[in-house]
């Protein structure tokens, strides 16, 4: 998910896509752990997607 598509969400859609990417997140990184994933990367992915949607409710929160 891109930066340009993440500002185009409200705040409610932004904290329901948070969590079900956290969730996606927390089960391929318990996957990984057990057996590893044919591509890691998607893992770095993930996690950048996260803070992205992170720093976009906050920058909402403080203006």
């Amino acid at each position: 998910m891109k930066q340009s598509e993440v500002k185009e969400l409200s705040v409610a859609e932004l904290q329901e896509k948070l969590s079900e990417t956290k969730k996606s997140y927390s089960d391929l990184k318990l996957a990984h752990a057990i057996s590893p994933l044919e591509n890691p990367i998607q893992l770095r992915g993930i996690r950048r997607t996260v803070a992205r949607i992170a720093t976009e409710l906050t920058k909402r929160e403080l203006q």
